[in-house]
């Protein structure tokens, strides 16, 4: 039976508690953040213990499961850390390519021959280098391996900023000039949103690329020394090479559950936050959304740290660069006479840098002496055979990723479920799966050919994937209306909205995507498995041979080799097509 006013009174109680819940909700919000800051802080401190301790000779990589949560926080740490230091240098070094005119040709041609040079021909160098810079540390090796995974993350980035610097709208860059934007001011307020779209994508490649060369970054052979840092990739390599099936699947497992972490606590929300900074006239009635991110904005600490810090901080930084600005002007009278200075200055730094370049040219030229004609014969042999498994990957991964990519970039509700799914399987170590379909291959009778072009697939179509999502969520969605009431067939929506709209997007994944199947020839075409090694004919698998063998000789000429063929191909092929989509596909209104 039901009161007079019982209905009123039940209503009153349901207020009370929501209003009770939002009230406590911030506070819940705060208290999480600053339980994710202490862990952070502890975590921080063992890894400090860790690094400074003494190195350790002879690693011991267990197999139990009860090791996988220790591995996992130092192969993250190390990720984060090597893709930290990619994003500072991609962000600087595309945007002295995109305005740097004398050197914009030649920073290009050595993004596009670094990103292409395989892991192992740096590893040499670079790990020799930091174990001497720190000798009695633990953190020399450290080091070593960040950087290296930095090699395999950095390269699709500062390739990606640099297109979104060249395809910025000239409206945009005009409005600038007019409100007196400093270089700073331009480089945070229309630069970098500009471009964080396709740096986000490129983000989740590059870290998704860190995990695909951890294998061969924490625990590898050179010359008599071995060395192996506690982690996900040595784990995985150790349970494949013991053909411990149990402990791979364990090793699996742990790297999938954290890419799902990882993608719904940072990404999802990354992803919805960059979506506003989509270049377009009218406002869009498809948004991507990410509930924690809405969480993060309605924590009171969070409102509080960005009034009373860093809104302040910023306005501070523009307030001393205009003070800067204006004093550069007053002593731009008494800089004439400094121009003949700094001109012979540039000269004599010049004339240096030419010397030194000719010194180790010469001095690389006597290292190759000893190389005999047969050993230049299969060297050839093998970089013809690397180059058509680089493009038979690029073609085959062509084929579908820019339609899926653009469906998933056009959809949000289908990228909710896609692009998950896509950045597992971008994210879980090839390398891991590669004993399995080298196996299922060679019983079939395919052989490690079909497998190494199977390995270059796996590791070079992401990028392509990626980048396609990051053009086509970029087109503005007033295109695509105008496409749609004007009643456009598919092919005209593809000739005249989707190819001009994701090309340089587009482009920018082909190239590197293909420097990811150079990269991954390494390990593609020259593998160990139960104590035997599979070698096949190409360029990767010489250059592991080299490297395991001490014969510097021989990897010195493969790495020159592959880097000929790359600045042949990016003099021939990628140049024209990045000012193609610099001039005919730019957006401007």
């Amino acid at each position: 039976m039901n009161l007079p006013g019982s209905r009123y009174l039940l209503g009153e109680e349901s207020l009370a508690r929501t209003q009770v819940l939002r009230r406590s909700w911030p506070f819940l919000l705060d208290v999480c953040v600053a339980a994710i800051g202490l862990a952070i802080f502890y975590g921080v401190l063992r890894l400090a213990h860790y690094w400074l301790g003494r190195p350790e000779p002879d690693v011991y990589i267990s197999l139990r499961p009860t090791a996988l949560p220790v591995y996992a926080i130092y192969s993250l740490v190390r990720i984060w850390l090597a893709y930290l230091i990619s994003l500072l240098f991609a962000v600087g070094y595309g945007y002295m390519a995109a305005y740097n005119k004398r050197m914009e040709a030649f920073m290009l041609a050595s993004l596009d021959i670094l990103q292409s040079i395989p892991v192992l021909s740096f590893l040499p160098g670079v790990m020799l280098a930091m174990v001497a810079l720190f000798p009695t540390r633990q953190i020399g090796v450290e080091m070593g391996a960040i950087l290296l995974i930095f090699t395999g993350e950095v390269w699709n980035m500062a390739f990606s900023f640099y297109s979104s610097i060249k395809s910025i709208p000239r409206e945009l860059r005009e409005a600038a000039s007019i409100y007196g934007f400093s270089r700073w001011q331009r480089l945070w307020q229309l630069e970098l949103p500009y471009s964080a779209i396709g740096l986000v994508w490129n983000s989740m490649v590059s870290v998704a690329n860190g995990w695909f060369f951890l294998m061969a970054c924490e625990m590898f052979v050179l010359g008599n020394r071995d060395f192996r840092l506690p982690g996900l990739g040595s784990y995985l390599q150790t349970a494949a090479g013991s053909g411990n099936v149990s402990a791979m699947a364990w090793g699996l497992f742990t790297v999938i559950a954290i890419i799902v972490a990882i993608d719904q606590l940072l990404w999802r929300p990354i992803i919805a936050w960059s979506d506003k900074f989509k270049f377009e006239q009218v406002e869009s009635n498809t948004r991507v959304k990410s509930p924690l991110l809405q969480m993060l904005r309605q924590s009171s600490a969070v409102r509080l740290l960005q009034r009373y810090s860093l809104q302040p901080l910023s306005e501070g930084i523009y307030r001393r660069l205009a003070l800067r600005r204006v004093q550069r002007r007053r002593r731009a009278a008494s800089a004439v006479a400094d121009q003949s200075w700094n001109m012979w200055l540039r000269i004599l730094l010049i004339v240096v840098a030419t010397a030194v370049v000719i010194y180790f040219a010469f001095h690389t030229l006597l290292f190759l002496r000893g190389i005999h004609g047969a050993d230049l014969r299969l060297i050839l042999k093998g970089a013809a055979a690397t180059f058509l498994r680089v493009n038979a990957s690029l073609l085959i991964a062509s084929l579908w990723t820019i339609p899926v990519g653009v469906a998933i970039g056009f959809h949000p509700r289908l990228a909710r479920i896609a692009q998950p799914l896509a950045q597992i399987a971008a994210s879980v170590p090839a390398t891991a799966l590669f004993p399995i379909i080298l196996l299922m291959l060679i019983r079939v009778g395919g052989g490690l050919g079909i497998a190494s072009l199977t390995l270059m697939l796996l590791a070079s179509q992401w990028y392509i994937l990626f980048n396609v999502i990051a053009g086509a969520m970029a087109i503005p969605s007033d295109l695509r209306e105008v496409a749609t009431l004007f009643r456009f067939t598919t092919i005209q929506r593809w000739k005249t909205v989707i190819l001009p709209g994701i090309f340089p997007h587009l482009i920018t994944g082909l190239v590197t995507a293909s420097g990811g199947a150079w990269n991954a020839s390494i390990i593609a075409e020259y593998f160990r498995l139960r104590d035997h090694t599979y070698q096949t004919t190409g360029l990767g698998a010489q250059i592991s041979a080299a490297t395991d063998g001490n014969q510097f000789q021989i990897l010195l000429l493969a790495t020159i080799v592959m880097a000929l063929m790359v600045v042949t191909v990016n003099r021939l092929v990628w140049r024209p097509l990045y000012r193609i989509g610099e001039t005919r596909f730019k957006l401007e209104g």
